[in-house]
């Protein structure tokens, strides 16, 4: 049967245009920026409320955001099987992933976290070719680990050096689990997001995570003693609120545009931000790793995104 015009055929993607990679770039670029903010902002006000209780606030906001936007876009009409696939996913990346994430960072600092949650993009291109989603190349692979391998120098001895306590292994395995969480996400959502609005399966990905963490919050005490925050933590909680809603539509809209992997590997440029918004609010110096850093990073994304011909493109569904 021939293939109207436009028309793309299931488990194949769109042959990409120069003009139109750069736009899922842009939109996973933003995303990395303001997830780098994002892990600034949370160590800021970490220890003026628990994990859970803080990312329900967080997506809170993020869903009221989206809201009033959804309101007005044409609604999707979602199948009955689908629901419960999307709201697992939006349960786990926006509930387990920032809940882990957020405890974590009261055993580490958040140098460390975010040189561990670097790993993402390598878990992200390993689990995508291992169930089929793309195809691994030379290129991809060591802009990836150039990537990663940028983190780690623009971060310096602050992301290897500890604080020295006893519980310091946990958050440690508490970050890779929130970037192994991320990294199924990003390969999961893919087939969702072809059959349905991205605005619409952000805001429902983001109300089921809502929900639950409303449940985990609950059991932090959040509904009988709310936490009493400084007028600067909620200035945080809400520019982390805001930036979530704001990310994870560029995330989600990027993820339908482009591999897993060229996606992911944007996240180099949080603790990159991170380390950038500290030199620029507050005074730390900037070294000569960092630089050297920022130039693998640089690197690193230019040769994950660099076109290999045919081989580069998603394996398509048998």
């Amino acid at each position: 049967m021939p293939v109207p015009p436009g028309h793309i055929a299931d488990g194949a993607a769109p042959a990409p245009r120069p003009s139109l990679t750069r736009v899922p770039a842009a939109a996973a670029a933003a995303t990395g920026i303001l997830v780098g903010s994002g892990i600034v902002a949370t160590r800021f006000v970490i220890g003026q409320s628990s994990p859970a209780s803080l990312a329900l606030l967080r997506y809170l906001i993020g869903f009221c955001c989206l809201l009033p936007v959804v309101l007005v876009s044409p609604r999707a009409r979602f199948e009955r099987r689908d629901l419960l696939p999307i709201a697992l996913l939006g349960i786990t990346q926006f509930g387990i992933l920032v809940t882990l994430l957020n405890y974590a960072l009261q055993f580490i600092s958040s140098a460390r976290a975010a040189l561990i949650f670097a790993t993402m993009p390598l878990l992200t291109m390993v689990l995508a070719a291992a169930w089929g989603h793309e195809r691994v190349t030379w290129t991809k692979s060591l802009g990836v680990l150039l990537t990663l391998a940028g983190v780690g120098f623009a971060l310096g001895e602050r992301a290897v050096a500890g604080a020295g306590g006893a519980a310091e292994w946990i958050g440690d395995a508490a970050v890779f689990a929130s970037a192994a969480s991320g990294a199924v996400c990003s390969v999961l959502y893919r087939p969702y997001l072809r059959k349905y609005p991205t605005l619409s399966v952000s805001a429902f990905a983001m109300l089921a995570s809502v929900v639950f963490l409303a449940f985990l919050a609950g059991g932090e005490g959040f509904f009988s003693s709310p936490p009493r925050l400084t007028t600067g933590g909620w200035l945080a909680v809400g520019f982390i609120g805001v930036s979530s809603g704001i990310g994870y539509y560029l995330w989600l809209w990027a993820l339908n545009h482009a591999t897993p992997t060229r996606v992911t590997v944007f996240l180099a440029l949080s603790p990159i931000t991170a380390t950038g918004m500290g030199a620029l609010f507050l005074a730390e110096k900037i070294t000569a790793l960092f630089v050297v850093g920022l130039v693998s990073v640089a690197l690193g994304l230019w040769l994950a995104h660099r076109q290999d011909g045919a081989a580069d493109g998603p394996v398509a569904s048998p």
